[in-house]
């Protein structure tokens, strides 16, 4: 099964409401997707978000990357020497974690089409489905309220608040959201990199006093502020989970190493892809750390890859996966079936994605 092209296109889907964190306002999924041809017919999928914010990847470098290195270096190559792709892969360009993923995602699809499997039962099957939350975007307290009753009408037991543009009115913003779904509901908050150390510590701490009972607070400080995160977490009782602090294996380790946090969360488009997600997970049993998976704004492509990758491995123990729920519409012929929080993956081969529509290809 040999590479022999490789064809890029972009899809656009509105997404049902907008999406809104400390960071940034999305109003649509603008992603780049990647299809890998062979000599046998055989195409895989892969999908890459530009999200300039977190990762530094945009849609022309994400394009850029693919075409000016990785395509010219995997060209040709064999599917059955897997390992030397991925390796090369990972070499052609530094950085650009996001193309990088792309074509990492369409290449464990297509491996596991070489093998007639389902790319999850190649990695480890531990399971065919999985439970994830919902992200309530970060607005004005009765309008949360609104949305996080409307995800409980829906079926969700487990809601990701989006916090940390206003630490005061953060806490007011959980409150009333605690106060309307009672505690029968599991709350989980992201601050996407919103506070100080020390602010974070006494918002948190106050959130403690006031009962809220939060599960775990994602990415309190900024991603570069380990020793920041690392005070965090040693000072209040909230677990606390790493996010755009961890981006490849190495960053995991010095987390994972100093106990800097009590989480991790590994998300495909900043580790470039599953063969380094797949590290983070090793290390994670190693040193006895759950993991989260986490997708950014993303289409179904992407997001069935890291459903693979959550159903495989048992490590992984808390699901952020809602990415295609936020769409307003699904361009994605096959791939992981999503009813809401429950995630299912059917038993075709590779990522058991068919085609998708409206493709624009460049």
């Amino acid at each position: 099964m040999k590479i022999t092209d490789i064809r890029i296109g972009l899809i656009s889907v509105p997404l049902k409401t907008p999406f809104k964190t400390a960071l940034r306002t999305v109003n649509s999924v603008e992603d780049v997707i990647v299809e890998i041809y062979t000599d046998t017919g055989n195409i895989g999928f892969g999908e890459a978000p530009p999200t300039g914010v977190i990762t530094g990847d945009t849609t022309g470098a994400i394009i850029g990357a693919i075409k000016d290195h990785i395509s010219k270096t995997i060209i040709g190559m064999d599917i059955e020497n897997f390992e030397e792709i991925i390796l090369r892969l990972d070499k052609c360009v530094v950085k650009n974690t996001s193309a990088k993923a792309a074509v990492d995602i369409a290449l464990y699809d297509l491996y596991g089409q070489m093998y007639k499997a389902p790319l999850y039962k190649l990695l480890g099957g531990y399971r065919k489905e999985i439970v994830t939350d919902i992200t309530i975007s970060v607005n004005e307290p009765e309008e949360m309220v609104k949305d996080s009753l409307d995800a409980i009408k829906r079926g969700y037991e487990t809601l990701k608040i989006k916090v940390g543009k206003d630490s005061i009115k953060d806490i007011e913003r959980m409150k009333a959201i605690r106060k309307a779904i009672g505690y029968d509901v599991k709350l989980r908050i992201d601050a996407n990199q919103g506070w100080k150390p020390k602010e974070a510590v006494k918002v948190l701490r106050q959130m403690e006093d006031a009962g809220l009972d939060i599960e775990f607070v994602e990415q309190p400080v900024a991603a570069h502020d380990i020793e920041g995160l690392k005070f965090v977490t040693d000072n209040i009782s909230i677990p606390v989970l790493a996010d755009e602090s961890v981006f490849s294996p190495e960053d995991a380790l010095k987390i994972l190493q100093t106990r800097a946090a009590d989480f991790v969360n590994i998300k495909l488009m900043k580790t470039g892809g599953i063969h380094n997600a797949l590290k983070i997970c090793s290390m994670a049993e190693i040193y006895g750390v759950e993991c989260m998976i986490g997708c950014m704004l993303e289409a179904k492509v992407s997001v069935t890859a890291a459903v693979h990758l959550a159903a495989a491995k048992s490590i992984i123990t808390k699901i952020d996966l809602d990415g295609p729920v936020l769409c307003s519409e699904d361009p994605v012929d096959g791939g992981a079936i999503f009813n809401e929080s429950i995630i299912t993956l059917e038993n075709t081969p590779g990522l058991g994605i068919k085609g998708i529509q409206g493709l624009k290809y460049i």
